[in-house]
Parts: C-alpha cells; structure tokens; sequence
C-alpha cells in the first residue's frame, strides 16, 4: 500500500443531521482541515446509504414509496446489456469516466461537489482528502428485486452491481486527486455486523473477500487507500484478510471485540495498516457524558492495552485515526456538532503528548 502515517489526525463519518451541503462542509473543513470529507446529509431522502449510489444500474423501479431492482421487466435484457457494454468501454478502450453512468451527480450526491471546491480553497493544509461509498456487501444485500429478494443472491445482478460501485469508487477517488495526493475511500459496511450470525448463513467469506478485492482494485488503480468502516462488532478476521488498508470500527464500544484477533492486528499493522479508531460515541446519551480529556483517557488506556500485547506504542500512534464511532445524521445537530468538536480535540490532546 501507499506509505502513509497519519500520526492520530482526526477524521469523520459521512452522515451530518444538516440541511445546507455548504454549511457542512465548512463544518468539516474547520474540524479536521487536514483531512476533510464530503457530507452526507440524510435529510434530502436522494442521499440515502443505499439510494446515493444506485442510480446508473439496470432495471431501478419506484413504486409505492420503494425501490427495487426489476428484472423482470420488459427490456430489463436490454439495460443489463448496455450497462456491460459502457462498463467494457471505460475499463477496456478508455472511455471518458467522467461522463459516463458511474459518475455521481449533483443531484444526488451535492455534498461531494461542494466538498471539492471548499477543499479546493484550502490545499496548503491539507494531507488528505476522505471520500465514502456504500460497501459492495451492505448494497447487495440491502438493495432487493421484483420479489423481496436481496440481489446478493443473484449472480448477474451481484456482478452487475460489484462493477458499478468499483467504478464509482474509481471515479470518485480520481477527482478527490484533483485536489489532493493522497486520497482515503472508505466502505461503508453495517451489514457485516452480522456476519456469523444467521443473516449471512448463506453468504460466504470467500465472496465477501471476492467482492471487496473488486472495488478496493478500482479505488487503488486511481492511487487511493481503502478502507472498511463498520459501526458494530463483525468478524474482523474477514476484514483483515480481505487486504484493506484501513479499519475502522466503534472502538468506544468494541474495542475489547478487536482484541480477540491479535494475529490478524499484528499482521495489518506491520504492512502498514491504519487504525481509525471510533473513540467519539455517537448516541446522544454517551456524548452527554463525556468530554475531549476522558475520550482522550479512554484512548490511552486503550492503547495502554496493546502495548501489553507487544505492539510498539509509536506504532499505534504513527498508524491511527481519531474518528467518531459512526456518522452523527440521526442525531441531534447540537450532538453532532460536539462529536465534530469532540474529535478535532481529542486528536489534538493524542498528538500534543505524541
């Protein structure tokens, strides 16, 4: 991977309660201005997890309120085919990216447009630039067919919808380099807190690691890092081996989860791996509670913990972010605005005694 040492800078999660993709960039860009990301705003139903990225894919049916996949459909033959066929002429004869179907667009993804051209303004300061994507498991498991059924289940659509996320991934990467050298994707992937579980009996690792080699190849064709986030505990086991650059996890609340993989942890860390380390809680009721100096605490002990196991403490620090534990849309904008804070400082008490 691309060498790179974050030495415990902040970094956020997409989602923000805002309602002004202009005024939460300049939310962003104030609390981690060395590495700023693009805002997701839930509020604008268009900038869903699963409904942001699912526009360009064969055979997209609205009705009653919910969106399906309809492959049944008269000329569904069709949409597949031509969606094959402009996949094959911008990976194969080089069509141009840009105006192609794996573009995102302003009308559903606003936030990013108005992320580049802030950032655009503030280039001296900045190390990176953070972009986020749906994951290929949680979309192909969340996004369904005609019948109910996940497209994970369906080969063709699974495939389609794995290329089309490695290319918006490619796209999305490319113009983040506009601005910056070093670029950080991050999947995003609640769905893999259930892996192990019954939910995902059916589904196994080897396809896991099979879909996130598709989309990570894309983003790192472009010179980009990858990263998997998930917001609960998971079977990091499968993360780790799936070769992705940066984890990052809840680790207010599962840091204790991430413990019980210490071959895994040892192997990322030593090929560079990068810890984004959700220390900031999100829910309303912990961030009540606490404050830049306990988070700050609660990291030392933390890192206080691996040293024990026989990780280098410079290491830990050189190869971590400081994060909050997920996004903050479904909170209160006064929360989430104190997360932002929370973060921003508690990466400064980090490297202040670092």
């Amino acid at each position: 991977m691309p060498h790179f040492t974050p030495h415990s800078l902040p970094v956020l999660i997409g989602s923000l309660p805002l309602k002004d993709h202009a005024a939460a960039a300049e939310l962003i860009i104030t609390c981690t201005p060395e590495i700023p990301l693009w805002p997701q705003l839930p509020a604008f139903p268009r900038e869903g997890m699963i409904r942001q990225f699912l526009p360009g894919f064969p055979g997209v049916t609205e009705k009653a309120g919910k969106v399906y996949i309809d492959s049944g459909r008269n000329g569904f033959e069709e949409e597949i085919l031509a969606f094959y066929e402009e996949y094959l002429m911008v990976t194969e004869t080089g069509a141009d990216l840009n105006g192609s179907r794996f573009a995102l667009s302003e009308e559903e993804a606003r936030g990013f447009f108005t992320f580049l051209e802030v950032a655009g303004k503030h280039r001296q300061q900045l190390v990176a630039l953070k972009g986020q994507i749906t994951g290929p498991i949680t979309f192909c498991t969340g996004v369904v067919d005609q019948d109910g059924r996940a497209i994970f289940y369906n080969d063709q659509l699974r495939d389609a919808a794995v290329k089309m996320l490695a290319l918006k991934s490619r796209w999305q990467t490319r113009q983040m380099r506009n601005i910056a050298d070093r670029t950080l994707l991050f999947f995003d992937e609640p769905a893999l807190a259930g892996l192990g579980s019954s939910a995902f009996i059916t589904i196994s690792t080897e396809e896991i690691i099979a879909c996130f080699a598709e989309v990570f190849e894309a983003a790192r064709a472009e010179g980009g890092l990858v990263g998997v986030h998930v917001c609960a505990n998971t079977e990091w086991s499968v993360i780790f081996d799936a070769a992705v650059d940066i984890l990052s996890y809840d680790a207010y609340t599962y840091f204790d989860k991430l413990l019980l993989y210490p071959d895994h942890l040892r192997r990322f860390l030593e090929r560079g791996g990068i810890l984004a380390s959700g220390i900031i809680p999100t829910d309303e009721e912990h961030i009540d509670i606490e404050s830049s100096d306990s988070l700050a605490a609660r990291w030392e002990r933390q890192t206080e913990q691996l040293t024990q196991l026989g990780f280098p403490r410079e290491t830990i620090v050189a190869q971590t972010l400081i994060t909050p534990s997920c996004g903050t849309g479904s909170i209160s904008e006064a929360h989430a605005r104190k997360v932002l804070e929370l973060t921003h400082d508690v990466s400064a008490i980090i490297r202040a005694r670092n």
